[in-house]
């Protein structure tokens, strides 16, 4: 459990880094209106919310790409999700202006500076909001740790304590009289211990960023 739990913290942390750090870059530059492909590429991105290859093609690239059974396998692949730079993009459209951008090319500020100096300073609550949907994605998954990693060293705690769960009510089916009553019992007090074991980090870690979800959930939203 403990080395699930590590593996859980890491993937979760480095997958939130550079899937907030890949939908920021995606997000901006879709939002900036000289930019002239940009109705082609939102489209190509659109598209693959509803068109997936499948998970036997998706299978064969992760194999093909070397990532199978890997660290990186868990926080690649599935890095860059549409709907995130769908929010980031309504996000920068709304609150940044084109004024900003003028007045800042009139102080000699390229698009580089512009983007870390001033628009990442005033997109705290959408990087918050990004940032928690991605961790708490990430904390849960365990369908891809399920298809694409065998070795018991790199498995996430999500993947472990499912093991524990199906071993669990695996022993509990086999016994019989008094010993299937404690064995129920046990199951039980697993399975709570278990559920705390999972959510305590996610719960830990809301509060701090409460503020920016609540005025991140209204990104795109109607105003009066």
């Amino acid at each position: 459990i403990m080395r699930g739990f590590y593996n859980s913290v890491v993937y979760t942390l480095l997958g939130t880094v550079i899937s907030v750090t890949l939908t920021l870059f995606a997000g901006y530059p879709l939002a900036r209106k000289d930019l002239k492909i940009r109705g082609v590429v939102m489209f190509l991105f659109t598209v693959t919310m509803f068109f997936s290859g499948g998970m036997i093609p998706t299978y064969l690239v992760v194999k093909d790409f070397g990532l199978l059974d890997s660290f990186w396998v868990m926080v690649l692949p599935f890095s860059v999700i549409t709907y995130y730079i769908i929010v980031a993009r309504t996000f920068f459209n709304n609150s940044i202006p084109g004024d900003l951008w003028e007045a800042a090319q009139i102080d000699g500020c390229g698009n580089l500076n512009f983007f870390f100096r001033i628009v990442l300073p005033l997109s705290k609550a959408v990087i918050a909001v990004i940032a928690l949907w991605t961790a708490v994605g990430q904390w849960n998954s365990y369908f891809n740790a399920l298809i694409y990693l065998r070795s018991p060293e790199l498995q996430p705690l999500q993947l472990v304590l499912r093991n524990i769960l199906i071993s669990n009510q695996t022993i509990s089916a086999m016994a019989t009289g008094a010993a299937a009553v404690e064995a129920k019992q046990m199951a039980d007090l697993i399975k709570y211990a278990i559920i705390v074991v999972s959510s305590a980090p996610i719960m830990c870690m809301y509060p701090f960023v409460q503020k920016y979800f609540i005025s991140g959930i209204t990104i795109g939203a109607v105003k009066g």
